[in-house]
């Protein structure tokens, strides 16, 4: 459906690739920026920093001359010599040739540091005046190379750059070898790359060149990219108006291959027409060139079994023989003979080498001959909407059976979980359609684009809509077209406000047409505007409207939509609503969509403290959408899962899922601004704390980027909560206020919803802010006591001690926590109960000496997998033994009218402690010290540290 209540819009990543010298530049332009190589990359850069080797491999068009050419960028910095060579095959037989370009230029340079027979030889084999030889001069040669890479290396440092090392000529990559083998501890650092192609190939290749390079040589292998990373790279060469089922198309072809990859980009921009559902992708003659001479080797027959293969899905030798291929094994067997095919001892299919090779054959195919190769797989294929693609593939016009046998199929993908095929074959259904029949093919193509919009591919859904809008005169078919660019925006909703005039007045009077746009006015007014109440008004009206028309399914929707907007508001109606959402009878779709009554009822079960029911439910909400191929309510699920598992203090399991989701989200471009919120805030409590500000920051750009006045509340709670373990308490009240600003706009008022009253209390605190921390605290418990939401209660009572803490009222402190404590650990809130029992373990620090343990909050939190407050344990227990308490040190009557934050500040600063030592034992950042500070200057009406200091001397004098 394109959004949730709490989910952002479509984003994509960007990078860039550079492509290999022997292909024309795509778009026209290259850049040294490496796309998903961050961990190869990484690697490489480390062994380089600590002086050793790298030999790069992978395929033809893998990406080595990219990393290649960035890490010789970056590391020519640090050399003084940089020595380069880059073989071709063409050139590959003259020797020396690779020599000439590594030393030519150092020769003058270096020849005095050799002795005359080494000078003599190396001399003659860089500039061919003599008959130098490997044979004749091969011990000369081999020690002129040795001794030049010394003494170059003896006036600094020398970075050796040689790509495509299997082409060096024999000569030159012999010397090359003897020398690398003998460096010992000279600083020379070796920068190589080479192809490797199959696994029996590649194996040859590798031990060969890694036994020629130095001894702490590291060999980095470059794999194929995944379908995000060439979604971003096409996107950086200026491919990015592709549809998402063409970036999969291009995906699958390509094999991952950034070259062929962009290759494939560069051929769909040029094609006037864009290739046909169903077809595969063109493939340029750049990308033909590369298998096709292979195939000039086969028989006709064999390739005409090839092409065969290539046309089916999941072609069999058993395959081949049902379409009239009586001698398959013979020809299979010699197309694997020439690597065309792979042997696959686990399985009878016949597999394509390289998914190239496939799609190359068919391109290279004339069309008569493909047709008859659907023709007769059309018969010869036993799954019924493989039949039906072939024989649409086979046919040419529109003719109503084929597109009845094709709309059946695309029903049969839908009911098994494919919509993505369901979406291929009802545009294919279309295609065959005649003009003047019921169903025409403009309602195919729009039950099409809501199969794309199902399968997370709303840049196709949105391609097919606006095609129907050029030219459909039906109300009905009109307003389904606008209903579908509504969905495909998103979150990003308010770039397409000019639909809702258009789509009302294409809707009439009509109540089935008006609730489908009255149910988007709803989220319109949610995620526009900023407004609960008016989007439950839409909602309720939309689900009016559809009941009168018998719209069982959009009333379900609107019903679904009005009680989690209910939900989140703390209205009185919400459970009511619920159960009208969840009333017989149900549409199967929508009962599991992320936007129906059931994740609806999994949002109120989470805000009502019932997470065992809530995990339960959304368990089985995310099966059943998974067995539906329902990509975008996978995404929102496992979302809600990590959610669930985070609030029950299971950290790691909860960083797991919400990481799943967030690769998922990239992967389709679909809620990466929600998934990278939960990822953020999974992150702060199980991970790493700098990956979750990073997130949580990507989470507030994209809901800005959107306007999405609703979602931005949750990031920015996310990046406060963020920021607040990672001792930053000052940004954390700058982004949790305006969170409380966003909310109170917007009529939300059950705290259970965001959770992040609680974290804005305790940084206020952090920050000497006690009066709006108990502000904070007293306007949420109101709510909380309305709805009865426990856990909030509890956790708004650790807050509140923590401000009595401050104040130097310790017992009534310790009450709370420990009341706190024991409630959160009741209703099952397992990383909330541990903070709890770090806070006591505090407080008893505070008040002396003594038996003091840190041992029952590092216990809770070690069973939560909570790393980043564990490290928070450590720091506590290390700033504790260091020495005595802030609290007990003894501070001049002028500091009394200080808060207390800065008091403590003030005291530390007394005692000559820094900024960053303050900081350590405070638990906040240094930022935040310094902030303090300034505010502690203004107070006392003095400038600087030394004041402070003197004072405390004044004092001590008195």
């Amino acid at each position: 459906m394109g959004r949730c209540l709490t989910l952002a819009g479509t984003r994509h990543t960007r990078g860039a690739v550079t492509v290999r010298r022997d292909f024309a530049e795509s778009a026209g332009r290259r850049s040294d920026l490496v796309i998903g190589r961050e961990e190869s990359f990484g690697a490489a850069r480390e062994q380089l920093a600590r002086g050793g080797s790298v030999l790069l491999h992978g395929p033809a068009g893998i990406g080595k001359s990219t990393v290649l050419r960035t890490l010789a960028a970056e590391y020519a910095r640090t050399a003084r010599t940089v020595l380069r060579c880059s073989a071709t095959e063409s050139e590959s037989h003259l020797p020396f040739l690779a020599l000439a370009d590594l030393l030519g230029l150092v020769l003058d340079q270096v020849s005095h540091a050799l002795p005359t027979a080494q000078r003599t030889a190396l001399e003659s084999a860089l500039t061919g005046r003599g008959e130098s030889t490997l044979q004749r001069d091969g011990l000369a040669l081999r020690l002129a190379v040795l001794s030049a890479l010394r003494a170059l290396a003896a006036e600094g440092p020398v970075l050796v750059v040689a790509d495509d090392l299997q082409w060096l000529d024999p000569a030159s990559a012999e010397l090359l070898g003897f020398a690398a083998r003998r460096l010992g501890d000279a600083p020379v650092r070796l920068l190589c790359a080479v192809r490797t192609e199959g696994p029996q190939a590649e194996d040859a290749a590798y031990d060969r060149h890694l036994s020629a390079s130095p001894p702490d040589t590291r060999a980095v292998r470059l794999g194929p990219l995944n379908r995000a990373q060439v979604s971003a790279l096409l996107d950086e060469r200026g491919y990015s108006g592709l549809p998402r089922s063409t970036v999969r198309d291009i995906h699958r072809t390509s094999g991952g291959n950034p070259l062929f990859a962009l290759e494939l980009g560069r051929a769909l921009a040029e094609s006037p027409t864009p290739p046909r559902p169903g077809e595969p992708l063109p493939v340029p003659t750049s990308l033909r060139a590369l298998v096709l001479s292979r195939l000039e080797m086969l028989s006709d027959e064999a390739r005409r079994t090839l092409l065969v293969a290539s046309a089916g899905a999941r072609p069999t030798p058993a395959l081949l023989h049902a379409a009239g291929r009586d001698n398959a094994e013979a020809e299979t067997a010699q197309a694997a003979a020439l690597g065309l095919l792979a042997t696959d001892p686990e399985g009878p299919a016949v597999r394509f080498a390289h998914p190239l090779i496939s799609a190359a054959l068919y391109a290279e195919a004339p069309a008569p001959e493909r047709r008859a190769a659907h023709a007769a797989l059309s018969t010869a294929a036993s799954d019924p909407i493989e039949r039906a693609r072939h024989l649409a593939l086979a046919t040419t016009g529109t003719d109503p059976e084929v597109a009845a046998r094709l709309a059946e199929a695309a029903a049969l993908a839908r009911d098994r979980g494919a919509p993505s095929v369901a979406a291929s074959l009802g545009l294919l259904a279309a295609r065959h359609t005649p003009a003047d029949g019921p169903p025409g093919p403009d309602e195919r193509r729009l039950t099409a684009a809501e199969d794309a919009i199902t399968a997370g591919e709303p840049d196709l859904a949105r391609d097919i809509a606006r095609e129907v809008l050029t030219r459909a005169g039906a109300p009905g078919e009109r307003v389904r077209a606008w209903m579908v660019v509504i969905e495909a925006a998103g979150q990003a909703i308010g770039d397409v406000d000019a639909v809702f005039p258009q789509a009302l007045a294409d809707a009439g009077d009509d109540p089935r047409l008006l609730a489908l746009v009255h149910y988007q006015l709803a989220w319109r007014s949610l995620v526009v505007q900023g407004d609960f109440a008016q989007g439950r008004e839409e909602a309720a009206h939309a689900a009016r409207l559809a009941a009168r028309a018998g719209d069982r399914r959009t009333e379900l929707l609107a019903l679904a939509f009005q009680a989690q907007a209910e939900t989140l508001m703390g209205h009185p109606d919400a459970p009511a609503t619920i159960e009208r959402a969840l009333a017989e009878p149900q549409d199967a779709r929508v009962a599991c969509h992320h936007n129906g009554a059931g994740s609806s009822r999994f949002r109120w079960l989470v805000m009502s403290d019932r997470l065992a029911e809530a995990r339960t439910a959304v368990t089985g909400l995310l099966r059943e959408v998974r067995r539906r191929g329902m990509a975008e309510s996978e995404v929102h699920y496992l979302r809600f899962l990590a959610e669930t598992e985070l609030h029950s203090g299971h950290c790691g399991r909860a960083l797991e899922l919400a990481r799943e989701s967030l690769t998922l989200a990239r992967d389709a471009g679909i809620g990466e601004g929600a998934g990278a919120m939960q990822a953020a805030l999974a992150e702060a409590a199980g991970g790493d704390v700098d990956r979750a500000l990073t997130l949580a920051r990507e989470a507030v750009r994209r809901a800005e980027e959107d306007g999405d006045a609703v979602y931005l509340s949750r990031a920015l709670a996310a990046l406060g909560h963020a920021s607040l373990v990672a001792g930053d308490a000052a940004a954390a009240v700058r982004a949790l206020r305006r969170v409380r600003e966003l909310e109170a706009g917007a009529g939300i008022t059950d705290p259970a919803r965001g959770r992040w009253q609680g974290d804005l209390a305790e940084a206020l605190v952090r920050t000497g802010e006690p009066a709006e921390a108990l502000d904070v605290i007293e306007v949420t418990r109101a709510h909380a006591l309305r709805l009865g939401r426990g856990s909030v209660l509890a956790v708004l009572d650790r807050s509140e001690a923590l401000v009595r803490a401050a104040r130097g009222e310790h017992r009534a402190a310790f009450t709370r926590l420990t009341s706190a404590r024991e409630r959160l650990a009741g209703l099952g809130y397992g990383l909330e109960e541990a903070r709890a029992a770090f806070a006591l373990a505090g407080l008893r620090a505070d008040r002396g000496p003594g038996t003091t343990t840190y041992d029952e909050a590092a216990r809770l939190f070690r069973r939560c997998r909570a790393l980043p407050w564990l490290r928070q344990v450590e720091a506590a227990v290390t700033a504790r033994a260091a020495g005595p308490p802030p609290a007990r040190t003894t501070v001049p009557d002028a500091l009394a009218g200080l808060a207390p934050m800065e008091r403590q500040v003030a005291a530390l600063v007394m005692e000559g402690a820094t900024n960053r030592e303050i900081a350590g034992r405070l638990f906040v950042s240094v930022k935040t010290v310094e902030a303090t500070l300034t505010r502690v200057y203004r107070k006392l009406g003095i400038r600087s540290r030394v004041d402070i200091v003197r004072l405390a001397a004044g004092s001590r004098e008195a």
